[in-house]
């Protein structure tokens, strides 16, 4: 799904360069790209877009689990050196060794 995002958001930003003259440069970061939207509107760039079907998970549930600072660190460095959310790796390793503590 990600390629699809990421392919979909090249043409969007060629549509953008092509019919409104203006250049957007490709974003490293989230944090980059919100501050281009932060000083942009989308609506200035509705000729550019275009519709797509988006598939959601709705059963997906979220929980908010309070870490130590030493231990939230350690799982965004291991993370990313997995190449996953940390979100997923801490639920990864908790279901391991709840599984684990069962038996």
């Amino acid at each position: 799904m990600w390629l699809k995002e990421i392919i979909w958001i090249d043409k969007f930003i060629s549509k953008i360069q092509k019919k409104h003259n203006v250049t957007v440069e490709e974003f490293k970061t989230y944090e980059e790209a919100a501050e281009f939207w932060d000083t942009h509107d989308s609506i200035d760039f509705m000729d550019a877009l275009e519709e797509v079907e988006v598939k959601v998970d709705l059963k997906k549930r979220h929980y908010l689990i309070e870490l130590d600072k030493s231990t939230a660190e350690l799982l965004q460095e291991s993370a990313r050196k997995k190449g996953k959310s940390p979100g997923y790796l801490a639920s990864e390793l908790l279901h391991e060794q709840l599984v684990e503590a069962e038996q």
